[in-house]
């Protein structure tokens, strides 16, 4: 048997097994080449990613270091105190030196003077009446945290916006009706409102003593509702539990304000938010009791909501807007009718304008009154005045404040010496401008104007300055009102314009003055007309009798207020 011998591999099979290798070899390259290339591939747009986001970054970083040494480049031309330390004044500073120290340095530096609060947060302040009314003028915003107690209070409101272009519009028509019709309702203050007035105060008297600031704060309450919801306020069975909601939320709100984050954590917030939607609850129920009354702010409000609806339909058809302000897509007036909707709504208006103007209107009237039984022959004078404007009158429902110069001049002098606030304010939030004394102010300073310090000024007001004093409104010559001798026994006067004194600013100046300061003043002077006609403010036996603030570095230091009774009058 022969063996079995293994057959030589021939080219053929050679080439066979050759082709057979070489051909898996490939299908595995194929395989690897294209999962290869695709992580490369990732791996280049990733790191090209990383590169443009640091280049971008360095060049945002780099702007904001440029931006910053222009800033502080600017803010060296601007005379004021060094700074003890990087962090600038703000450790030196607190709210019950602040003016004090703005005093000091405004007498050591001149009108226009700054302090750093923080490497990036420079403070200017401006006394000069002049520099100031051209300020007001040029820097047209508000800090971006203004509004910000009315928000965390009860929602967003255009009314509070910082840049002006967005709130110009809003505050042109709030003006309008505060100013305008609202304005009508305030100069007709009937006696019931009065009575109603004085049915408080006797209450508060048979519980103990009253003192100006409690008296003044139920009568600002009281004007501020009889005229935005007429006499059916005056009847409202919970008005009461109202005003005490306002004045506790009112209290509170600059404080949970404070805070750069909300404090959902504290559980007093939560307590003060509480309080807040049973404000809205309750603005609700005497809007529904008072549609009528309160059809002016609808009518407002519709006319607002109208016109912006119209430019957003242009915006979103291709056509450029020319409104800054964005209205949520829930926006409605159904408010009125039961549906409670904080945002941008009638009662939205009518909370803001209580919330805001009960605490100023309050203090105020709490100067009056304080001034009043302090110079009790100043209010024998007015009250004369009155009776003899109102002997002449045709409309004995009506009070002719507009006849009644000195009531109207004691009024101006009180808030010339007790301001709503010690700071008027102001900023740029993109545009530098230059004063005419060539001092350039950067834009994203904080400017103030520390109002009680300019109301106070020699230089402004004369040497008696720190006085009571409300003949200073009133000329023998000029152009304004005749104040009848006969009405005080003395010669003829004149009232001036308080605003041709470019130091009188206790409504604000320029495009951000309050709105509503000509509503105030004819209000509080309507009550206050009815109110002499028929009672006699006098102090409380056993009362501080010398009540007059005393001035430290042109500061005033008040007294606590003093307590006071109301005296009818027999004849």
């Amino acid at each position: 048997m022969k063996p079995c011998v293994a057959a030589s591999p021939t080219p053929t099979t050679s080439l066979l097994h050759y082709l057979r290798t070489n051909s898996g070899a490939c299908d595995s390259r194929e395989v690897q080449e294209p999962s290869q290339f695709l992580a490369d591939f990732i791996t280049r747009e990733f790191n090209a990613f990383l590169w443009i986001s640091l280049i971008a970054i360095t060049a945002l970083l780099l702007r904001k270091v440029l931006s910053l040494f222009t800033f502080w480049a600017q803010a060296r031309n601007i005379p004021g105190p060094p700074c003890p330390s990087f962090y600038g004044h703000s450790k030196l500073i607190t709210r019950q030196n602040l003016i004090e120290l703005l005093s000091v340095s405004h007498k050591k530096y001149g009108s226009v003077i700054k302090l750093w609060l923080g490497p990036t947060q420079l403070l200017v302040s401006i006394k000069d009446p002049a520099l100031i009314k051209e300020m007001l003028l040029k820097a047209e915003d508000k800090l971006p945290l203004t509004g910000k107690a009315f928000r965390m209070a009860f929602g967003p409101s255009s009314l509070f916006v910082s840049s002006f272009d967005q709130v110009q519009r809003r505050r042109e028509s709030l003006a309008t009706e505060l100013n305008g019709r609202f304005i009508e309702r305030a100069t007709v203050i009937r006696t019931k409102v009065v009575d109603c007035i004085m049915e408080r105060i006797q209450t508060f008297m048979a519980k103990g003593r009253i003192d100006c600031k409690m008296v003044s704060q139920h009568m600002a309450f009281t004007l501020l509702g009889a005229t935005l919801f007429g006499d059916a306020f005056l009847a409202w069975s919970k008005a009461t539990i109202y005003e005490e909601l306002l004045m506790m939320i009112a209290k509170d709100a600059c404080f949970w304000a404070s805070y750069g984050v909300t404090p959902f954590w504290k559980r007093g917030f939560w307590r003060y938010q509480h309080l807040c939607t049973k404000l809205k609850f309750l603005t609700q129920d005497i809007v529904q009791q008072c549609r009528k009354n309160c059809r002016l702010f609808c009518q407002m409000d519709e006319n607002l909501y109208n016109e912006i609806a119209n430019m957003g339909r242009e915006s979103a058809s291709g056509a450029p807007s020319c409104c800054g302000v964005e209205m949520p897509d829930n926006f409605s007036l159904h408010e009125v009718n039961g549906d409670l909707n904080a945002r941008e709504e009638p009662c939205g208006n009518l909370m803001g304008v209580m919330f805001h103007g009960c605490p100023t209107t309050a203090g105020l009237i709490g100067n009056l009154l304080e001034r009043l039984v302090t110079h009790p022959q100043i209010q024998d004078k007015i009250y004369s005045e009155i009776i003899m404007v109102r002997n002449g009158s045709m409309k004995q429902d009506q009070q002719c404040v507009d006849k009644m110069l000195l009531l109207l001049a004691t009024v101006y002098e009180s808030a010339r010496l007790l301001p709503a606030g010690p700071l008027l304010q102001r900023c740029s939030l993109k545009h530098d401008f230059t004063l005419e004394t060539g001092v350039t102010i950067p834009a994203g300073a904080v400017l103030v104007v520390p109002v009680q310090l300019v109301q106070m000024d020699a230089a402004s007001w004369g040497q008696d300055a720190n006085e009571f004093n409300p003949y200073r409104f009133l000329s023998k010559t000029g152009n304004g009102l005749m104040l009848n001798a006969s009405a005080t026994g003395e010669s003829s006067f004149i009232l001036n314009d308080p605003h041709d004194n470019a130091a009188f600013l206790p409504f604000g100046s320029g495009t951000r003055a309050c709105v509503g300061q000509k509503f105030v003043i004819q209000g509080v002077a309507t009550l206050f007309a009815s109110l002499l006609e028929r009672y006699e403010i006098r102090l409380q036996s056993g009362s501080q009798s010398d009540s007059k603030p005393t001035m430290k570095n042109s500061v005033s230091q008040l007294f606590p207020s003093p307590e006071i009774v109301f005296i009818r009058r027999t004849s």
